[in-house]
């Protein structure tokens, strides 16, 4: 009787723990963490990404008008890259706001 005890309560620290690193493994990276105003713009320009290729695959957007707004978002990564580059890694919030309002302007052509 003791031993189904110990057993199971063994087994249920097991699958905690388990549990616990699984769901570690699913939180932000380090990198992440580190630098949330790069990864706030960058996921953003992610989800930008999708939906220029969503709308241009609903007919939505012509293929240059795509090809354009592609450029824009290339040229908003390279800024942010930049930006960083000048501060060990990371972004300021100023920058982070020039940089949301940039993806703003993008943002409202893509769904006209």
């Amino acid at each position: 009787m003791r031993y189904a005890i110990v057993k199971s309560l063994s087994f249920g620290l097991i699958a905690a723990v388990l549990g616990g690193l699984a769901s570690s493994a699913m939180a932000d990276t380090t990198w992440q963490k580190h630098h949330p105003r790069r990864e706030q713009v960058n996921e953003r320009l992610a989800h930008q990404n999708q939906r220029i290729h969503q709308e241009r695959r609903e007919g939505e957007l012509t293929h240059a008008q795509a090809r354009q707004l592609h450029r824009e978002d290339r040229q908003i990564r390279r800024e942010e890259r930049r930006m960083a580059h000048r501060h060990g890694g990371h972004i300021t919030k100023a920058e982070q706001r020039t940089l949301n309002r940039q993806e703003n302007r993008v943002s409202k052509q893509i769904g006209q």
